[in-house]
């Protein structure tokens, strides 16, 4: 019988760490969720067609540990019909996101935009359901360019805190 050793195995190319993925999502959970109807019932039985929605998206990170990021992805939309707001719904959607091995300068894009990018389907559900909960249609988020977002934030970033 072979003794294993303790080592990890070398590959070819004498890298152990290539067995190791350069992000994984250790957890994911609400941080906070917010639903409002200012009209009630009223306002339901008012809403005869598609209300107007805006919908606002938001990431920041912070880091926990040695490679271990808290991520965070802030959606918030507000549905107009007429000239009353038929709903607002708010939701901070967090997750931890461990670092592989990758240089210094890729941790941040890789944070702010690969971890809202596996948390946005989840987070997009909870919005979903809790519309549909609070008597409207389902609302469907349309996908995000989180690269996008973050280049479009890059020069005001604030929302990562590594220290």
């Amino acid at each position: 019988m072979a003794e294993e050793s303790a080592e990890p195995q070398q590959r070819e190319n004498g890298s152990a760490a290539a067995d190791r993925p350069m992000l994984a999502i250790g957890a994911q959970y609400i941080k906070d969720l917010s639903f409002e109807n200012p009209l009630g019932p009223e306002g339901l039985a008012k809403l005869t067609e598609n209300p107007k929605v805006e919908v606002e998206v938001n990431t920041s990170a912070r880091l926990l540990a040695e490679s271990a990021y808290e991520v965070s992805l802030f959606i918030r939309a507000e549905a107009q019909s007429g000239d009353a707001t038929a709903f607002i719904v708010e939701l901070t959607y967090g997750g931890i996101v461990i670092v592989g091995e990758v240089a210094e300068e890729d941790i941040q894009p890789l944070v702010l935009i690969e971890g809202p990018r596996h948390l946005f389907p989840f987070a997009r559900s909870v919005v979903a359901n809790v519309t549909r909960d609070g008597g409207f249609p389902p609302m469907m988020i349309d996908p995000i360019d989180f690269a996008a977002l973050y280049m479009e934030n890059d020069a005001a970033r604030s929302g990562f805190d590594i220290s």
